[in-house]
């Protein structure tokens, strides 16, 4: 342009423009790498522009999204709009690694320097990861680390795949504050699993308790995905491409090259069955679906029941206790060993020590004297006196020592999980509680160490008791076969002999007792 009136009266109306709307500078202004077609205008699909007008209509924001959605990209152009057209603000912007953060602050090195010359503010500051401008705005990018939120102030923090960002609890408990005072977030990412910061805060967005806003992407929204109406001019160039890509067929094609955990995590951006879980994602889909709301409760909703005690059956009860002061739970879980059925579990962390053994002696004599184990650490002794010499317990379990109950320690505790694992995987155990699969799936592999424990935040009070169950159902069970219930009319299967009864000697070999002693009397 000429410097005439003309020209300038264009320059000031087109620069009020883009001020007013991220939308139309990012349609008209700014450009980026496309992987196909190289320097493009950053065209908006309807999607994203779903996804900037909410950023702008709310302060707080949080974004579940799939896998090459263009959000990064999409987030880059709202940092720069924001600090093109704002005096003075601050943009922090933190990703899960240096390596993304340095790629972020390129991707808005392109898109600044690719502006016109009238509307780029000149650069005071300018590096790997931070672009500053003489209108007193920044842009920081920066990788995560425990401290990291201790030198944050911003006027707009953007967290850049939260879900996979270390110590994201410690970060936002120390920037939390600052945008309490009026500071912008959008946090995005795809996603990891349940029981992580990011799947806390979007489903607490999703109730309405934390202040975010929620905004849910699909990825047959995409017009490179799934093919949409006025494209027609895209899906020529994609045809174009070498080798050419139909987008008819792009789904059936993806789906060829992931996993389906793959596939479930990146695209349909489903939290249940994803992440490092020690479970296999779907088996924990499947016993998320089949959780039974069919119970009833005991003692202040403490005790849930599924089924009460059937003639004739045997059943075990294993117990994890703890303190009783709002801290650890104590649980117990109790299975009918002809079936493998869980029929009742009891959860609680306000629970004392004694009241905990009450209760475990009245529904042991209760499930017709179920075989009770406690777990033997530390409070567990306490648990034991109570159960033995207060209540006087008639059928307590006894390990190989003769010593009742079981220790639980880092070497054996491996082996009870693989026994969880299998007996899950196979089928041999039937769960009711959605308490206990909540517990599982949070339940990981940790990265770092290789060993497997709850989450962050997460318990395992659950899981670790119903795995003392799985050891007892299976002694007592040795290798019979376990016959399923059908239907909630099930009978059992006839006993063999109905006086003599299958348990394992001390060396693990099967053999027979005759009972019929006990039967007379």
């Amino acid at each position: 342009m000429n410097n005439n009136s003309e020209d300038l009266q264009k320059i000031a109306e087109e620069f009020k423009k883009c001020s007013n709307s991220c939308e139309y500078f990012t349609n008209e202004y700014i450009k980026v790498v496309h992987p196909m077609r190289g320097m493009v205008n950053f065209k908006l699909y309807p999607f994203q522009t779903r996804i900037l007008d909410e950023f702008q209509d709310y302060r707080l924001t949080i974004l579940r999204k799939f896998r090459q959605a263009g959000c990064t990209t999409l987030m880059a152009a709202y940092a720069l709009h924001f600090s093109i057209f704002g005096t003075n603000k601050r943009v922090a912007i933190l990703s899960k690694g240096d390596a993304e953060a340095k790629e972020v602050i390129s991707r808005i090195k392109i898109m600044y320097e690719e502006l016109p010359f009238w509307m780029k503010p000149k650069t005071t500051r300018d590096n790997d990861h931070t672009l500053s401008f003489e209108n007193g705005s920044s842009i920081q990018s920066k990788a995560s680390g425990k401290q990291s939120g201790r030198s944050i102030s911003a006027s707009l923090l953007i967290l850049d795949e939260a879900a996979f960002i270390e110590h994201i609890d410690t970060i936002w408990a120390a920037v939390g504050p600052t945008t309490s005072t009026g500071g912008r977030v959008v946090c995005l990412s795809t996603v990891n699993g349940i029981g992580n910061w990011f799947h806390k805060m979007y489903t607490e967005a999703l109730e309405g308790n934390n202040g975010f806003h929620p905004i849910d992407i699909k990825w047959y929204e995409h017009p490179e995905y799934k093919r949409r109406e006025g494209y027609e001019w895209l899906y020529e160039q994609m045809e174009n491409c070498s080798p050419p890509i139909h987008v008819d067929k792009w789904e059936e094609q993806t789906r060829k090259k992931h996993s389906y955990k793959e596939w479930l995590q990146e695209y349909e951006a489903s939290f249940l069955g994803t992440g490092e879980t020690y479970i296999e994602g779907e088996i924990l889909r499947n016993l998320k679906e089949n959780c039974s709301q069919n119970y009833w409760i005991k003692y202040n909703n403490r005790m849930r029941i599924w089924e009460d005690p059937q003639p004739n059956h045997e059943y075990v009860l294993a117990a994890d206790p703890s303190i009783g002061r709002e801290r650890d739970y104590s649980a117990f879980h109790i299975i009918d060993i002809y079936n493998g059925k869980q029929v009742a579990e009891f959860y609680s962390n306000r629970t004392p020590i004694n009241e905990f053994a009450k209760i475990i002696a009245d529904e042991g004599r209760l499930y017709n004297t179920a075989f009770v184990c406690p777990e033997r650490n530390g409070i567990g002794n306490n648990l034991i006196y109570f159960l033995q010499q207060e209540l006087e317990y008639e059928n307590l379990v006894m390990d190989d020592k003769r010593e009742i109950g079981i220790m639980i320690t880092q070497k054996n505790k491996e082996n009870l999980l693989a026994d969880l694992e299998h007996n899950i995987r196979s089928g041999k155990v039937l769960i009711n509680s959605d308490r206990l699969v909540s517990e599982l799936l949070t339940f990981i592999i940790d990265s770092d160490t290789g060993r497997v424990k709850p989450d962050a935040n997460c318990h395992d009070d659950l899981i670790m008791s119903f795995a003392a169950s799985i050891k007892i159902f299976n002694n007592l069970r040795g290798s019979a076969f376990i016959e399923k219930a059908e239907e909630e009319t099930y009978i059992p299967p006839a006993i063999r002999n109905a006086n003599t009864y299958r348990v394992k000697t001390s060396t693990d070999e099967l053999t027979e007792e005759n009972i019929e002693w006990l039967i007379r009397n």
